[in-house]
């Protein structure tokens, strides 16, 4: 559906004043306007919740139920602890001031709790070491001489595990180089077997001309005119060799 410009843009700019307005807070008449609120407000909220429980370390519980009776919770610790923490705190001290020890008493109860547990981690590990065992009954000392030598046995079959892959991965590794070397003598032995070739065809380098090793000279040859015949070759024509 197409709307006229100057309409289109009254129409825009009355939602954007609409948009900016605030909301009158009464009940939406319309049930799906309605519904749509809850989801967006509800989802908001459960935010709001989440982000005031993380960013302050705040203790927070959120019920909600919605029109037709559907529950909506959220806490970071336990619904029912907050609002037993919520019971207690109002029975024992009705004004603002009691609320305020409560939390106190409770905040001194968990630092009290952490430290006791930080010094166990402690003892612990100076057990682990070796050290100060004096105080460790028999038991004790049993208990400990089983989570070490669990500990160690885990140790000994992780530093196995890696030996085991590094020896392998050695073995891998000299196959690889022997294939290699293989290679590399099959290709040298190819390139001299190729070079003898070359060698042995005419025309090389290596073929050379048979120089004379004396000079020409004329007294060294026989004159063929000084030749007399023999009796040694039988010849029935008497007449005498002449050369022309």
């Amino acid at each position: 559906m197409s709307f006229p410009d100057d309409q289109s843009g009254d129409t825009s700019s009355q939602l954007r004043k609409l948009g900016r307005g605030k909301i009158e807070i009464k009940r939406i008449e319309n049930t799906t306007n309605r519904q749509v609120t809850f989801c967006k407000r509800r989802n908001g909220l459960l935010k709001k919740a989440y982000e005031l429980s993380v960013l302050c370390d705040a203790e927070v519980a959120l019920i909600v139920f919605s029109s037709r009776g559907r529950l909506y919770e959220y806490a970071n610790n336990s619904v029912k602890g907050t609002i037993e923490r919520y019971k207690k705190a109002n029975s024992d001290a009705p004004n603002t001031a009691s609320v305020s020890e409560a939390n106190t008493q409770y905040y001194q109860q968990e630092a009290t709790r952490l430290r006791r547990d930080i010094t166990k981690i402690q003892q612990d590990n100076s057990h682990m070491r070796g050290e100060a065992l004096s105080s460790l009954a028999m038991k004790d000392l049993k208990g400990l001489e089983t989570k070490l030598e669990k500990g160690l046995n885990k140790i000994r079959s992780k530093k196995n595990e890696l030996l085991f892959s590094e020896v392998e991965y050695m073995q891998k590794r000299e196959i690889d180089l022997h294939n290699h070397n293989q290679y590399l003598r099959a290709k040298i032995a190819e390139n001299e077997r190729a070079q003898q070739q070359m060698n042995l065809m005419p025309g090389s380098s290596s073929y050379d001309l048979v120089q004379p090793h004396e000079s020409f000279d004329a007294r060294n040859f026989i004159k063929l005119n000084g030749l007399e015949p023999t009796n040694q070759y039988s010849c029935h024509d008497p007449t005498a060799l002449q050369l022309v």
